[in-house]
């Protein structure tokens, strides 16, 4: 095969081609001058530009990564490794982290969404966990539009076709619709595992003379620069790079996880350290794992397994090729590891070994083609300040009139707000997902937060993922503390304590002052959240320059949280269960309508100013429901969300097809608002004495569950009657009608 003759440092300099790859002139200045005191040759300029691209070195979001709070007494390992560790006594622990996979989602919606599936399994395993549940977090375009009807079913293919093969069910999630995800959708994957303290591993490479080995998937050029295509922004009519997505094996994955597994547990004594091969693949699993270990390394790449002839340097260091995992083995065992690599049918090779210079050395058919300061590629890139500006629009909401909906027929609002895709039933997607593969699934997707057993105790794991980019459209700091609530209310209605959060930050170019303002009020507001609700940051990824011609989506930090279900009897789900059962709400209602589902669907767009949010309140509330399902008091409980009290006490009614008779002291249009902190519960009559005392004031009585499948709601105003089984298959089949 012909190969095209490389750049010459003079070239790679004076043509700025590292600029193409998304180094700026002073980073490359900085190489050169401060770092190594010569010019970087080409493989040498790859490795440095994806290192230092965003996806790997957070240059421009590590300043506000700082904000978070890392650690609490349950935090095994916080931020750092491939993914966080939180305890749950008995020497157990759960093991969880969220990536997104956005940019190659938009070009080759299915593979980018397999492959996010499937890297993120890495990562909890690479920590010898083994994964138990996949949840995603979806933002597409309009339903009106075609290519966004196309992206949504390749993408739930792509979800559903990886962790179906692969045996580890998707079990939650949420999807959500707005005009800003059009040319840019949102593909944001969380895995949770289950791990034996004992059995915690670390991505490091340390011990001189030690083998690092290279182990699954052989390497081809599918993925290259992948980590520096997601640190772009789109532009319409430039095509994108197809060559930047890979391509899945979950079958591969599958072999490789339980390869992993039995060398972790089986083989403790010879493992010094494993990592994923993830974003930039070969090049940051090494260097990050000697860097840790404050070691160096050698590399020989003639020995990593390829699956294409000719390949050089910078497309094996750079290839993002799926299914393959970097491990550091104790000097003389490596015969072992290859051995139980072989009974797989996988790959396992030595490629080098562990110095103690310091130096990250690369050797290519007998001669050394990298020598670089390993810190300087894992740790060494800039961390920038950039300028921070409040939006314009933010100003001009600031000026608004609160917006105050009128509602003429509350039926039929609440039957057309049911039918809003961000609303509507995700059945037809996520009946697509096998949720009960393992057997560990008690709540199926469909309620506040999915649920797992902890196999052998008589614990569940209660997990979600939320954000309303909406409330962070019209003021970040608000939007982001009720991102975290939400999510904790989730885990609280369905029997759980929360115990913390993975995110995926979710943001524009922090190259505009708005950006980045943006970006950096957002995460006072998630940080303020977890502090409050005492759930700290243990792991999560940035992804930024999600922009298209420009116009960058709303700021979504999505945020995935797991809870504790210390008793299985405390599983508490959000459908009503018994006729006669007493419906409280718990909460004070406003009258929250910017920013709403409500307005949306009657104005066309999203404005004003946020409504006002105390997270003393939230904590306290959620305290109480928790407190009350702990004893015993709480039949059903559903947190109150998108398109506020009346989508909430529909969606408790429609699963058993049953009525409800309620009566609310408000007018018709606050059945609409989405006033934060409130849950609409259902409790047995004869526990009304003990809940109502428990709850003091804070629990207001409405109605009750009934037979006849109706639901009736009395306003001050009108009387809303709408049966239950009509309003319940126009929400079931909002979706497949727009998707025809």
């Amino acid at each position: 095969m012909m190969r095209v003759k490389e750049p010459s440092t003079q070239e790679i300099k004076q043509q700025r081609i590292y600029s193409e790859w998304g180094l700026t002139d002073d980073e490359y200045r900085m190489i050169e001058e401060d770092i190594l005191g010569r010019m970087p040759n080409y493989t040498e300029t790859g490795l440095f530009s994806v290192m230092w691209s965003e996806h790997c070195s957070y240059k421009n979001s590590k300043i506000v990564l700082r904000k978070f709070p890392t650690s609490g007494p349950h935090v095994l390992q916080g931020p750092g490794e491939g993914a966080g560790i939180v305890d749950i006594g008995d020497g157990q622990a759960v093991v969880f982290k969220a990536e997104s996979h956005n940019h190659p989602s938009a070009i080759e919606p299915y593979e980018g969404a397999a492959t996010g599936v499937g890297g993120i399994i890495r990562d909890i395993f690479s920590m010898g966990a083994r994964p138990i549940a996949i949840l995603d977090s979806l933002r597409f375009g309009e339903l009106t539009n075609e290519r966004t009807k196309f992206l949504l079913e390749e993408v739930v293919a792509g979800i559903s076709g990886y962790g179906n093969c692969i045996g580890i069910p998707t079990v939650g999630g949420e999807v959500s619709f707005d005009a800003c995800y059009e040319g840019n959708p949102l593909v944001n994957a969380m895995c949770v595992g289950l791990i034996d303290h004992k059995d915690i591993q670390k991505g490091q490479a340390k011990g001189v003379g030690n083998a690092i080995m290279y182990v699954g998937a052989k390497t081809g050029r599918d993925g290259i620069h992948g980590a520096t295509f997601a640190s772009e922004e789109f532009v319409e009519g430039v095509e994108q790079q197809r060559s930047a997505v890979q391509v899945g094996d979950p079958f591969m994955e599958k072999l490789l996880l339980e390869a992993c597994l039995e060398l972790i547990t089986e083989h403790a004594e010879v493992l010094v350290g494993i990592q994923d091969m993830g974003a930039a693949g070969l090049v940051s699993s090494s260097a990050e794992m000697a860097s840790k270990a404050g070691s160096g390394l050698i590399l020989d790449l003639d020995d990593v397994p390829q699956r294409e002839t000719g390949m050089t340097p910078y497309e094996i260091m750079l290839s993002e090729s799926q299914e393959r995992m970097l491990i550091c083995v104790e000097k003389g065992h490596e015969a072992e590891v290859i051995e139980l690599f072989q009974s797989y049918e996988l790959d396992a090779v030595t490629i080098g070994k562990v110095t103690d210079d310091g130096l990250y050395r690369l050797n290519h058919r007998g001669k050394e083609v990298a020598n670089l300061p390993v810190d300087a590629l894992a740790e060494g890139a800039p961390v920038y300040n950039k300028e921070r500006q409040k939006p314009l629009r933010i100003k001009k909401f600031e000026t608004l009139a609160d917006f105050q909906p009128v509602i003429m027929d509350g039926a039929e609002t609440l039957l057309q707000l049911l039918q809003q895709p961000t609303i509507a039933s995700k059945k037809v997607i996520y009946e697509t997902y096998d949720a009960q593969v393992q057997t560990n699934t008690v709540v199926l997707p469909g309620s506040d937060a999915a649920v797992l057993r902890v196999r052998g105790t008589q614990k569940a794991l209660a997990m979600t993922t939320d954000c309303n980019a909406r409330y962070l459209y019209l003021n970040p700091e608000i939007g982001g503390q009720i991102a975290v609530a939400e999510a904790a209310r989730n885990i609280v209605a369905s029997g759980g304590q929360p115990l913390a959060i993975t995110d995926c930050l979710n943001y524009g170019s922090p190259d505009k002052p708005e950006g980045f303002w943006e970006l950096w009020t957002s995460a006072d507001g998630i940080a303020k959240a977890c502090e409050v609700l005492k759930t700290p940051v243990i792991s999560g990824n940035v992804s930024l320059y999600n922009e298209t011609n420009g116009q960058a989506i709303y700021p979504t930090p999505m945020i995935g949280m797991v809870g504790l279900i210390e008793d299985l009897a405390h599983i508490t789900t959000q459908e009503f269960k018994h006729v006669d059962d007493l419906i409280y709400v718990l909460g004070q209602t406003q009258a929250d309508f910017n920013g709403s589902e409500l307005q949306k669907m009657m104005l066309g767009l999203i404005e004003g100013k946020v409504m006002n949010f105390d997270l003393v309140v939230e904590q306290e509330i959620q305290q109480f429901v928790l407190t009350a399902i702990k004893a015993g008091l709480i039949e059903s409980a559903h947190d109150c969300s998108e398109g506020g009290l009346g989508v909430t006490l529909a969606e408790s009614a429609f699963k058993n097809t049953l009525g409800i008779d309620v009566k609310l002291a408000m007018p018709a249009s606050f059945l609409f608002s989405e006033t934060q902190s409130r849950f609409v519960v259902s409790i047995k009559p004869e526990n009304q004495p003990i809940f109502e005392k428990m709850m003091k004031d804070k629990a207001q009585f409405v109605g009750k569950v009934t037979k006849h499948p109706t639901l009736k709601i009395e306003m001050e105003d009108q009387t809303i009657e709408v049966l239950t089984q009509t309003a319940k298959v126009l929400w079931e089949e909002a979706i497949p009608c727009l998707m025809k």
